[in-house]
């Protein structure tokens, strides 16, 4: 899966939580909870559809790992080269 794939899946995920989400200006660098007005609810759901979807065990400790668009990417990565 390559770095933009991986991207695709996160925005996907995010859009079946907020249909009403919009990523037009969303900044990669800066937090997703603030730009998208994600609860503590949310991320776990997040969190919830991505260990669904790939099997992923993302230990509590990692989340900070998946603050931003881009540490997702960067966190996501070589855990779903394979995939």
């Amino acid at each position: 899966m390559t770095r933009d794939d991986i991207k695709e899946v996160i925005l996907e995920i995010i859009k079946d939580i907020d249909e009403e989400a919009e990523f037009s200006d969303l900044d990669d660098d800066k937090p997703l909870r603030d730009q998208l007005d994600l609860d503590s609810m949310d991320f776990l759901d997040i969190v919830m559809e991505l260990r669904k979807r790939y099997k992923l065990q993302i230990p509590e400790e990692d989340y900070p790992q998946l603050a931003t668009l881009m540490s997702c990417v960067n966190y996501l990565e070589p855990k779903l080269k394979d995939a």
